[in-house]
């Protein structure tokens, strides 16, 4: 979600249409050692067993699109032993709508385009493009996106400068369009009286992937926004086996915690709460750090959106994540559109351990875990490809071994 939606609330290109997707570009590291065992401490009660795998797909059968496997993805996953927490954003990221700000497909796919697509001023003062395929990162130094200038355009492509960009908007507006009759809970009724997918295929081909993979894993939702309860709610009437499409999403066992929990943020500390369950970065952040590390399935926090508008939209009052490079079982993952390599740009506060089970943490620039558990989710592959999270995480978990490698011969932050 971006600021200016979350206000309403209170490399290489990877765009190019029709070809064979891509994934997100990351920093790559030298290094082949693993990282020191980091002790643990005890999860939160009610929590499962640190090795008990968070789902299963006992019997095989129909697959969740109605032909293979629900967890046979056509991405091979290589697999690894480490748990996975996956830090999801919503807006953006796995919707392409938002009501809160009551953008519909249409205009949340445009608004997305205007952040995507690259151009300067001339001498004379005029726009151009310096590139006709939008990217994640800027084409050359001197190029900035068209919302940098002129704000996030929910009819970018139908207006006079966006103009050259409205044959690959329709392209992935169609790659978006429900099959089919309309579905009151998993499909959502466009701008223009067509249907489209509420929530992205290929999220609920990344649970079936995992869960066939036998993996440990959390999928946690954070957002500005106030789309938690229903999500978390379609989410889980999915995993019922109600969505037409992903029917045999049913056979896996994956618990969805439909309580939206909240985290806030002050200068001296974090705290998280859901429920009767309630944690804090203060006096130790190997506490909250901890706690996402012991969840299981999926579950949902609302972020502290005025924080980091009082911080300026930048990394330094984003959403905190924390990551610890001694710690051999898990790896945290964040999926979010408004991640930027540019700290004053980005929407996560990337918080690193130092040191074998210490307390002691420090910030570190989002170009250092960019692409190995920070990733700029770009929507148009996530549309058009459906096992771009799949093939998204596979790559992640590449590369934070060769991180942690890294971080151990450099002796951390």
């Amino acid at each position: 979600m971006s600021k200016e939606e979350a206000a309403a609330c209170g490399a290489a290109d990877l765009s190019r249409p029709p070809r064979t997707p891509a994934v997100a570009a990351g920093t790559e590291k030298d290094g082949n050692g693993e990282s020191l065992v980091a002790p643990r401490r005890s999860p939160p009660p009610g929590s499962p067993e640190p090795g008990k795998p968070q789902c299963a797909h006992p019997d095989g059968g129909q697959g969740a699109e109605g032909q293979q496997s629900a967890g046979s993805p056509e991405y091979p996953l290589i697999i690894r032993s480490k748990k996975l927490v996956l830090h999801m954003d919503i807006n953006n990221t796995i919707l392409v709508s938002d009501s809160a700000t009551g953008q519909g497909p249409v205009a949340a796919l445009n608004s997305y385009l205007s952040t995507v697509c690259w151009g300067r001023f001339n001498q004379e003062g005029e726009w151009q493009w310096l590139s006709e395929f939008p990217s994640l990162l800027p084409p050359s130094p001197d190029a900035s996106s068209f919302s940098s200038n002129f704000g996030r355009h929910t009819k970018f492509t139908s207006s006079t400068q966006g103009h050259p960009f409205q044959t690959l908007f329709f392209h992935y507006l169609q790659l978006l369009e429900w099959p089919g009759q309309p579905d009151a809970v998993f499909s959502v009724p466009g701008e223009n009286g067509r249907h489209y997918h509420r929530i992205l295929p290929a999220f609920f081909k990344l649970l079936a992937g995992l869960c066939q993979q036998g993996r440990r894993f959390a999928v946690i939702f954070r957002t500005f926004g106030k789309d938690l309860t229903s999500l978390l709610q379609t989410t889980h009437s999915a995993l019922q086996g109600q969505h037409p499409q992903f029917s045999a999403l049913k056979e896996v066992v994956l618990p969805v915690d439909l309580r939206p929990g909240k985290i806030r943020c002050s200068p001296k500390k974090v705290t998280v709460s859901r429920g009767k369950e309630f944690v804090s970065s203060w006096p130790d952040a190997r506490v909250v750090y901890d706690y996402f590390s012991a969840m299981d399935g999926l579950g949902g926090f609302q972020d502290h959106y005025t924080w980091w508008s009082t911080n300026n939209f930048s990394s330094q009052g984003g959403k905190p994540l924390w990551v610890d490079p001694y710690d051999p079982e898990v790896q945290h993952i964040c999926f979010d559109d408004n991640i930027r390599l540019q700290d004053g740009e980005s929407i996560i506060h990337p918080q690193v351990f130092m040191g074998q089970g210490g307390q002691e943490y420090c910030t570190v620039p989002t170009s250092e875990l960019y692409g190995i558990c920070l990733v700029q989710n770009d929507l148009l592959q996530a549309i058009a490809n459906p096992d771009y999270f799949l093939m998204t995480v596979s790559q992640c978990e590449e590369q934070y071994e060769k991180y942690l490698s890294q971080t151990r011969a450099d002796g951390g932050c």
